[in-house]
């Protein structure tokens, strides 16, 4: 961006008011590869494409809508970001985070982000849905590289906790009181476009790592710089290279992503139903 992260917010959030009205969201998601068919569930729904939002990359993704909306979900305000850009379409992060800066500075206080992501060892099967409790960044970058805006967050922002203790096990509580297995693990971010060579997928075995996917850590970097709280769930789409027979696809990515869609829908709605209902605050004049 030519100008800076807080003007462009501001540009930003009276191009979305202008659209869609002031919202008052607190809740603000986001719908991985294959899952967003939720944004459908959203009720008096106002939407926009990024394509009508200055500063806001286009999605050029299967299985990203690439669109703004806000509404009614489980008795919440809601923003949802039906699909996301990633790095390795040619965005620099701080573009590729800025979606997530203007829910942040919209006013919303809790985040919940999907994705679609590939597991590392066999314990997770394709199908499965994992709560993420860390991550690990192999994409080389982070969002905040560069000079330091107070305004957004701090210089050297905590990451101890990234996804939230507390709503961690309310994510817990839900899966079983709907007898949904839920499993639980580290989500590993690489650049991609590529998928993984065997060699890569025992390196980040070996390294810790459960699952791996193309996105995410920026976004929650971005939230959690900005004193936002973060759940994060993935759902796993296949196995990764060399742990199974055949090849990988971005077709077969998104057809298990759609299968699972109904029990990630029925999962998120019962977190988003058990928050309070506390209105979000903006944090930018």
């Amino acid at each position: 961006m030519s100008i800076s992260t807080v003007a462009a917010l501001r540009e930003l959030i009276d191009a979305v008011d202008l659209h869609i009205g002031k919202s008052r969201a607190g809740i603000g998601l986001i719908l991985g590869s294959g899952l967003g068919g939720l944004a459908q569930e959203v009720t008096n729904a106002r939407r926009v494409p990024y394509s009508r939002l200055p500063h806001l990359a286009a999605s050029t993704v299967q299985g990203h809508a690439g669109e703004l909306v806000a509404g009614r979900w489980q008795d919440h305000d809601v923003l949802v970001l039906a699909g996301r850009v990633h790095r390795y379409e040619g965005h620099p992060l701080d573009q590729v985070v800025l979606p997530v800066r203007m829910l942040a500075a919209m006013g919303i206080h809790t985040l919940i982000v999907s994705n679609a992501a590939g597991s590392v060892h066999t314990r997770l099967q394709p199908g499965d849905l994992m709560l993420i409790n860390d991550h690990i960044n192999f994409q080389g970058q982070n969002p905040l590289i560069g000079p330091n805006d107070e305004r957004l967050g701090p210089r050297f922002p905590d990451m101890t906790v990234a996804y939230d203790a507390e709503l961690r096990a309310l994510a817990r509580r839900v899966a079983q009181d709907q007898e949904l297995a839920l499993q639980e693990g580290i989500y590993a971010a690489v650049l991609g476009p590529s998928y993984e060579t065997p060699a890569e997928i025992r390196m980040l075995a070996a390294m810790g790592a459960d699952a791996v996917g193309m996105s995410t850590v920026p976004e929650v970097i971005a939230a959690r710089h900005m004193g936002v709280r973060v759940l994060g769930l993935s759902c796993i789409t296949n196995l990764g290279a060399g742990l199974g027979a055949g090849t990988l696809s971005h077709a077969d990515v998104g057809e298990v992503a759609g299968k699972a869609t109904a029990r990630m829908v029925n999962l998120l709605g019962g977190i988003v139903r058990a928050l309070p209902d506390q209105p979000g605050q903006r944090r930018l004049p």
